[in-house]
């Protein structure tokens, strides 16, 4: 992994420019790394995801900055998978609504594309793919999944994404943008993938 530190301990570059992932990821590895995204870097390129998979896509990016920029580093892919929705909108989910990463425009197409869908229908998982570059020239993946519901209205305000209508079976009553950030990572797939990633450094 990356030498670069300011603190002593070792160093995961992540990449993203996403602020609400990079604080969900330091708020799970800020103990054992410190976790540096994309612009610390100095990379502020938009990777294109080609891949038909989320394993893809998120090898893309971990193999972009090391080919480009020469660190090791951690990348992920995620998709929402709805049922009633054949498993969309899956390895598109970031864009669901259209070119642009607009959570607030895919978060209300979904719901139009449900509507009138029964609440046992809703069903629904959270899946993501960590990619991990290795010096070796390798990549290792690590999964995280969670499975819920889609509410029909957005509750809440903490999160990002899809968080506002994704209700877990585990936290009954609660989306994870009600939720606070330590309990939302101790259950949810990001946090599940990210922990499975730790375990393998630190082990």
């Amino acid at each position: 992994m990356p030498d670069f530190n300011d603190n002593s301990l070792p160093v995961l570059v992540v990449a993203t420019n996403n602020a609400h992932k990079l604080s969900e990821i330091r708020a799970i590895l800020s103990r054992n790394f410190t976790v540096k995204g994309l612009a610390d870097i100095g990379c502020f390129e938009d990777i294109p995801e080609t891949a038909m998979t989320l394993a893809g896509n998120a090898e893309i990016k971990a193999r972009y900055v090391k080919e480009h920029y020469g660190f090791d580093c951690i990348a992920d892919d995620t998709g929402l998978l709805v049922d009633a929705l054949g498993g969309a909108p899956g390895v598109h989910s970031a864009r669901y609504a259209g070119p642009g990463h607009d959570s607030q425009a895919n978060t209300e197409l979904l719901l139009r594309n449900l509507e009138g869908i029964e609440r046992n229908d809703r069903t629904a998982r959270f899946v993501t793919v960590v990619a991990l570059t290795c010096p070796d020239g390798s990549v290792k993946f690590f999964e995280g999944k969670v499975e819920g519901i889609i509410t029909t209205r957005q509750l809440g305000h903490g999160g990002f994404g899809y968080d506002p209508v994704f209700a877990p079976f585990e936290a009954p009553g609660l989306t994870f943008a009600e939720m606070n950030q330590e309990a939302k990572n101790a259950i949810s797939h990001r946090g599940r993938a990210i922990r499975a990633l730790a375990d393998y450094l630190l082990r």
